[in-house]
């Protein structure tokens, strides 16, 4: 096999239709689009969704959950990523500087995930059980 003789399989190219060539094409006359209605003419438009004036599906269904407005100002930082931080202070100003959370987030939490090697003290930063435990048992302490 070479290059210059590969060519697509048969029948994986089918010829581009014409639509309004006449009615021994099979797509003359009305070109596919049907009689009548908005949607045979031409620029005939109607939303995404719209359902003729019935209520649409969408506004139909209930709804259900909400978004948090918590989420966008809060952060979830890894115990290991503690490490890198300088200082033994630790509270959301430092944790800032270090690039560990974004410009907006007024409140962080650290959860247990990998091994803490530095005595810290976490200061307005909060702590789950397993990472408290693991803070504590490295010498440092966890002030809500």
């Amino acid at each position: 096999m070479q290059l210059n003789t590969l060519k697509p399989v048969e029948g994986a190219h089918s010829k581009r239709k014409r639509v309004g060539r006449g009615m021994g094409s099979g797509i003359g006359g009305t070109s596919g689009r049907g009689h009548k209605g908005q949607r045979s003419r031409s620029g005939g438009y109607h939303k995404v969704g719209f359902e003729g004036g019935q209520m649409p599906l969408q506004r139909r269904l209930p709804k259900r959950g909400f978004s948090s407005p918590r989420k966008s100002d809060s952060c979830q930082i890894r115990l290991h990523e503690l490490n890198g931080v300088a200082g033994d202070v630790i509270d959301v100003a430092v944790l800032r500087n270090a690039g560990l959370v974004n410009k907006g987030v007024l409140r962080a939490k650290v959860f247990l995930s990998g091994e803490i090697t530095k005595a810290v003290r976490l200061k307005g930063v909060g702590a789950t059980k397993g990472a408290k435990a693991a803070i504590e048992q490295a010498g440092g302490t966890v002030e809500e």
